[in-house]
């Protein structure tokens, strides 16, 4: 093998382990690993998961969330629907119905705006404070083929704050009791317990006759 060809050689060679070396070196510093946990998070989405199982299985009733609603957070969570709707007393129909005095009033039953058939066909009901917790909760699941675009309040206190607004806006409507705590399990077995006992006596129990 001549001169010239050996020095080629030594340059292939060099060249193999200067490659050789750059792909140790970048494969030691960025490793294809799979993530712990696949996909990243959006914010405002709640995953359907144990943790919307156990929302949902806490869902306290409206009634109990308006006992301690705020108004003023209310106003300020329906700065989200101010967008399409105005609860002003006389104010106009926007994308959305006027809400004035809207709690206790019929649905679909604004003048002059045009609801979705599937509101028509409920105007024969009322927005009641547990009506309006369902509708804002999920409209399109409370009323599937409404034209609201709104994915609904996920919160039971927003939702409580927002009806308790929209109470004080013209419907000032009594607010309905909060239904009464369940009494616990080993209450109610101490009480049947009670009442399968025999009933106390004045003192005067009669002795028993003497065997003969």
């Amino acid at each position: 093998m001549s001169f010239r060809s050996n020095i080629i050689a030594g340059w292939v060679l060099a060249a193999c382990f200067v490659a050789l070396g750059l792909y140790l070196t970048v494969g030691s510093q960025f490793r294809g690993e799979r993530p712990e946990k696949m996909g990243y998070p959006i914010e405002g989405v709640v995953e359907a998961s144990a943790e919307g199982a156990g929302a949902a299985a806490a869902d306290v009733p409206i009634a109990t969330l308006l006992a301690t609603a705020d108004v003023a957070k209310g106003a300020d969570t329906f700065k989200k629907c101010a967008s399409c709707h105005n609860a002003n007393q006389g104010g106009a129909n926007g994308i959305g119905p006027n809400l004035w005095a809207i709690v206790g009033a019929g649905i679909a039953a604004k003048p002059g705006f045009a609801y979705s058939d599937v509101l028509k066909g409920m105007a024969s009901g009322k927005w009641t404070f547990e009506e309006l917790d369902k509708w804002l909760k999920n409209p399109r699941g409370y009323a599937a083929g409404t034209k609201m675009s709104f994915a609904g309040l996920a919160k039971g206190e927003d939702r409580a704050n927002v009806i308790a607004y929209l109470n004080a806006q013209g419907s000032n409507l009594p607010l309905p009791a909060a239904p009464a705590a369940e009494a616990p399990a080993a209450e109610a077995s101490a009480v049947e317990g009670n009442a399968n006992a025999p009933a106390a006596t004045d003192g005067n129990v009669t002795a028993p006759a003497p065997e003969k």
